[in-house]
């Protein structure tokens, strides 16, 4: 009976590891081509108004968006030991949803372009502030995070429907409903720094963690023997997480599976070792989110899909199946 020997199997796996990164790159690199020249008027060249103005920055923003989120779900994944973690478990979505649906109750949204995705960022930062002093004072033990972050969520879930109650007209209502379910139309040039500049930050904050987020996913007690701080280990890497969580949910609206699925998926091919799946996570989020905005800007010209919407067909099939086959493999354990 054929069977693959130990050092095969070892030769295959060290063989993927080394290509996953690169072949990410060249896909990142097609589907921003794609994403440039697919359109109600794909026969525009690279050079046109229509590209440089409107498809250009809103590629820019899909691929920092997308990178964002899957950086920030594979970090929490770590930091909670737990594959279904994702951006939304410490609140920071809720809170800058908080932000963003005032801002456009209040007429604040309309003064300046960016008024909104300002609000949204201070709610969500706001938030993380405050789920991380109340935490910190048992100890920011992954259990209670989870708890005061749902807690939060909960009450700033609240907010939201009673800001929504009272919104003036119904042109208030629709935005609303459209930032709530996350897209990406309309993005300008000015959109591009507003999440680029938490995640250039996120990324030189997270590099002094990895060593300390692959002791983590060892356990509590093998992280303490070494030397790791686990209570600053948690609250440094939660504080990269939340300020790149920040930047995109800012610029995009809610946008959901990006920070759950990519990083769970990376992580079943590449294995735990942060110093390779935090990159190569980052760019998979970032093909992820371009594929789905570019699907969203030509699903049809009758039906109008969201960023947010695509994001949910193509996530929540993935997301049952890595359920599924979690359960699995925990029940014949």
């Amino acid at each position: 009976m054929p069977h693959t020997r130990p050092g095969g199997r070892a030769r295959s796996t060290r063989i993927i590891r080394c290509a996953a990164l690169p072949v990410l790159l060249v896909l990142l690199a097609v589907a921003f081509v794609l994403a440039l020249g697919l359109g109600p008027r794909s026969g525009v060249g690279l050079t046109s108004p229509t590209v440089l103005a409107g498809r250009l920055p809103r590629a820019i923003v899909a691929t920092l968006v997308g990178a964002s989120l899957a950086l920030a779900g594979t970090i929490l994944q770590a930091v909670f030991r737990n594959p279904l973690a994702d951006p939304g478990i410490i609140g920071v979505s809720s809170g800058a949803a908080v932000g963003a649906v005032a801002a456009m109750v209040t007429g604040l949204a309309s003064t300046t372009v960016w008024a909104l995705p300002l609000s949204a960022f201070l709610g969500a930062l706001g938030t993380a502030v405050v789920v991380y002093l109340i935490a910190a004072r048992r100890g920011a033990d992954p259990i209670t995070l989870v708890l005061v972050g749902i807690a939060a969520s909960a009450f700033l879930g609240a907010v939201t429907s009673a800001i929504v109650s009272n919104a003036p007209t119904d042109s208030d209502l629709r935005g609303i409903a459209f930032w709530m379910n996350g897209d990406l139309v309309a993005r300008q040039w000015y959109h591009v720094p507003m999440v680029a500049i938490p995640l250039l930050i996120g990324v030189v904050g997270v590099v002094p963690l990895v060593r300390r987020l692959d002791l983590l996913l060892l356990g509590e007690d093998i992280a303490h023997s070494t030397g790791v701080d686990l209570t600053r280990t948690r609250i440094a890497a939660l504080g990269v997480a939340s300020l790149v969580t920040a930047g995109a949910v800012a610029v995009s609206g809610v946008i959901g599976f990006v920070g759950l699925v990519v990083p769970h998926l990376v992580r079943l091919v590449l294995g735990p070792r942060h110093g390779l799946l935090l990159p190569t996570a980052a760019v998979a989020g970032s093909v992820f989110l371009l594929i789905a905005d570019t699907l969203a800007r030509n699903a049809g010209l009758s039906v109008v899909f969201q960023t947010g919407t695509i994001v949910a067909f193509l996530g929540s099939p993935i997301f049952l199946w890595l359920l599924l086959s979690s359960r699995r493999r925990w029940t014949q354990a």
